[in-house]
């Protein structure tokens, strides 16, 4: 369908028409969610290139295309180029949106994601705490992007041995979920596993 929709912009309104590049854009996405990662950055980076030309580097569509990039690269391990385009998504976002916008606070979320990666604990728990006080604020304390910042919490304040703290966030994060996803989806089951094997950790008699 996306495929359909871009051969007929393409050939109607040419390769450089915002209607276009936004197919390119959507069809990226739709290869992510297919695993074809290299179908998937040729898009994000057609996508960019031609927003910037003709939206400039400042505008949502830009930002997008650049968030969506720096999305693919942290599945992809590539971490520099991940905070170059998650930091360069949040500047933006931030000037054109506000800070507490959604956008905004994804790619503060995403930043912190990297920094847990990379070890840099302090600077993703101060990341992470922003994502889920904008998220909350924004959006209510049961929506799943507030819920997926409280659970980025719980599994960096179990890194740091903080295990009281790690319990509260994952059980908190749990019912969130339950709520809003049901018992069956994926991300249930699995923090569902995840609290059951931390819990016998903590505590192996009980």
């Amino acid at each position: 369908m996306f495929q359909q929709a871009l051969t007929g912009y393409k050939k109607a309104l040419g390769s450089d028409h915002t209607s276009t590049l936004t197919s390119v854009h959507n069809l990226g996405v739709l290869y992510a969610d297919q695993g074809r990662q290299k179908e998937v950055e040729k898009m994000f980076q057609q996508a960019l290139t031609g927003h910037k030309k003709a939206l400039g580097p400042d505008h949502i569509s830009t930002l997008n295309s650049v968030y969506s990039l720096g999305s693919l690269y942290q599945r992809q391990g590539r971490q520099k180029e991940v905070e170059e385009m998650y930091q360069q998504a949040l500047t933006g976002y931030k000037k054109a949106l506000g800070p507490d916008h959604t956008s905004t606070l994804a790619s503060v979320h995403g930043l912190g994601a990297l920094y847990a990666d990379q070890g840099r604990q302090k600077e993703a728990e101060e990341m992470f705490q922003r994502a889920l006080t904008g998220c909350k604020k924004a959006l209510g304390p049961d929506y799943i992007s507030t819920l997926n910042s409280v659970y980025s919490l719980g599994s960096l304040y179990q890194r740091q041995g903080r295990l009281k703290e790690a319990e509260e966030m994952s059980q908190r994060a749990l019912t969130g979920y339950k709520k809003a996803l049901g018992p069956d989806h994926h991300k249930t089951q699995r923090l569902t596993k995840e609290l059951k094997r931390f819990q016998t950790l903590v505590n192996p008699n009980v």
